[in-house]
């Protein structure tokens, strides 16, 4: 079973525009001393429709030999690049919106044919696509599709109802990062939280032991990293802290203002 903290690392880039790779190994190295359960390599943070399938692989190879060196574990965004991976973290399909049955043949296609168990990755607010927690349970009963990643932009009915009868060894893990706390008390085993490159050991903490003042905190400073498209403003404020080398994205995002930056910044743990 899937719980705890799990990082979704950003890609860092360097001044010519290159990804800077020895940033990223420091970024695992550090999210996982500070006792994140493990990373995610090629997740919507990391920017991977901007990276080349060379860089894609490497990404994956770095976060790979940082997680077996942790013992912790990995979650790739690419299914075909799970070689060693934990699990894989799959999107209901975008755009399409092909109704709850076509998602459940579509789930059920790939887990049988994948090589690690899936994570579906249920933010419909981008795909258009709707889940009810029935269609959850339903995948969750398939052995090779090990949790969601939940992402509905609020805590729902339908996540109230499926945290309070999910299938025995599917995780529910929050997606929406102000949103940890109260999903945590309802009985999510952990999250996805691109603000967890920050202040890592507190999010642990709070996944531990559930800590309402913690939370309210910890929101607080995730609502500051959402200000802007993610990864924009994580971005400023761990090249303001000297972790990265520069704040660049690649289009179609585009660097966070220095308020949003300096809003972030000035939050305090």
């Amino acid at each position: 079973m899937l719980s705890g903290i799990y990082v979704p690392l950003i890609t860092p880039f360097d001044e010519s525009g290159a990804v800077a790779y020895a940033a990223l190994e420091k970024l695992a190295a550090s999210v996982l001393d500070q006792g994140a359960a493990g990373l995610v390599a090629l997740g919507t943070t990391g920017e991977p429709s901007a990276l080349s399938a060379a860089e894609r692989r490497t990404v994956v190879a770095i976060c790979g030999e940082a997680a077996r060196s942790y013992g912790a574990q990995l979650i790739v965004g690419d299914l075909q690049l799970v070689e060693g991976a934990t699990a894989a973290l799959v999107t209901v399909p975008a755009f399409v919106r092909p109704g709850e049955r076509g998602v459940i043949a579509h789930f059920e296609h790939l887990a049988e044919r994948s090589q690690v168990p899936l994570v579906i990755y249920h933010i419909p607010y981008r795909t258009g696509q709707p889940l009810t927690a029935a269609v959850l349970r339903r995948l969750g009963e398939h052995p090779m599709i090990a949790g969601v990643k939940y992402a509905t932009g609020s805590v729902d009915q339908d996540a109230v109802a499926l945290l309070g009868e999910a299938p025995s060894g599917f995780s529910v893990l929050t997606g929406d990062d102000v949103y940890l706390s109260p999903m945590l008390a309802l009985g999510a085993s952990g999250g996805i939280l691109a603000s967890a490159h920050l202040h890592t050991s507190s999010f642990v903490s709070m996944a531990a032991s559930w800590d309402r003042a913690l939370g309210h905190r910890l929101a607080a400073m995730s609502a500051t990293l959402f200000a802007e498209p993610n990864p924009t403003v994580l971005k400023g404020v761990l090249h303001a802290k000297g972790l990265i080398p520069t704040p660049d994205v690649r289009l179609p995002l585009v660097p966070a203002t220095a308020e949003s930056v300096a809003r972030a910044l000035d939050w305090g743990a």
